[in-house]
């Protein structure tokens, strides 16, 4: 689950809980965040349901009781201290950029036009070449030929 995007949906509450622009709502927001940020999903839970708690208009009620779904059905997805304890990235932003130089430079160049069928198989040859396993691809394609 991309960090940044978990951060929009607390932001997004904050706007509507204080409105936009905020000095408290930008306090509450970055306090929220420094909580995800160290895997405190219960505590960011707490102050929802406390603001849900306090608030009378539906509409500020309804998006604080999203976020909360938000956040209990993507919890399994959003250990982030302990992704990059293992070194693993926790925003999607690096997977975006690789996809867009790796495959979006290539299959979007002047004049080209893909069948899904080929441009997967582009897409395949170029994430081979790219990661380094250009001869591993051949190896399993000869392989399939032999099998047929």
């Amino acid at each position: 689950m991309d960090r940044f995007h978990a951060k929009e949906h607390l932001s997004g509450v904050a706007k509507v809980l204080y409105g936009a622009p905020s000095d408290l709502g930008d306090a509450w927001a970055k306090a929220r965040h420094a909580e995800l940020d160290a895997g405190q999903l219960s505590q960011i839970v707490a102050a929802l349901v406390n603001q849900y708690r306090s608030r009378r208009d539906p509409t500020k009620r309804e998006e604080v009781r999203k976020c909360i779904g938000y956040l209990w059905t993507n919890r399994r997805r959003m250990r982030y201290p302990a992704f990059r304890a293992h070194g693993l990235c926790t925003s999607t932003a690096v997977v975006e950029a690789g996809c867009k130089v790796a495959i979006g430079t290539r299959l979007k160049r002047a004049g080209m036009h893909w069948s899904v069928r080929g441009a997967n198989a582009i897409i395949a040859l170029r994430c081979c070449k790219l990661s380094g396993r250009f001869e591993d691809f051949w190896e399993r394609r000869a392989q399939r030929c032999v099998d047929s």
